[in-house]
């Protein structure tokens, strides 16, 4: 399922339950069977400013860690940042960072679980599947919409 968004085509891949198994941005690389037209309303929300938590059936697939991650990323809040280093402490494992970095790295569903939210201890931006340029500007935008 192809979206549209402020920045370039973006991706869903939903399995034959409708859940969600991959989001990205640029050209596809996965395909689910499944359709779940919500993922689309639901991102179209979340770029128009109405949104800024996914409501989404989920299913990424992954370690028990990684999924163990993943869950904390969504409990960042919008405009928010964390560093690796916090998310390792908030999943209990304080000296993980560098695990709790290639967990982010590997997250199939950019954006509904947001892993541009983290960034390095120094401040600064560091790695993203779809490149900082992005992440910056997804966080710009968020921080836009924060009060």
């Amino acid at each position: 399922m192809l979206i549209e968004t402020p920045f370039g085509p973006a991706w869903a891949s939903v399995n034959g339950a409708g859940e969600l198994t991959a989001f990205g941005f640029g050209e596809p690389k996965q395909n689910g069977g499944g359709e779940n037209p919500e993922v689309a309303r639901q991102a179209a929300e979340y770029f128009d400013g109405t949104r800024q938590v996914f409501d989404l059936p989920l299913a990424p697939g992954g370690s028990g860690f990684q999924r163990q991650v993943w869950e904390e990323l969504r409990r960042i809040g919008y405009g928010e940042t964390i560093t690796y280093a916090e998310l390792a402490r908030r999943v209990g494992h304080p000296g993980a960072a560098r695990a709790v970095g290639r967990a982010n790295a590997t997250n199939p569903i950019a954006l509904v679980i947001p892993c541009h939210r983290v960034i390095g201890s120094s401040g600064r931006l560091t790695g993203y599947a779809y490149g900082t340029a992005l992440k910056e500007q997804l966080l710009n935008w968020e921080r836009r919409g924060v009060v």
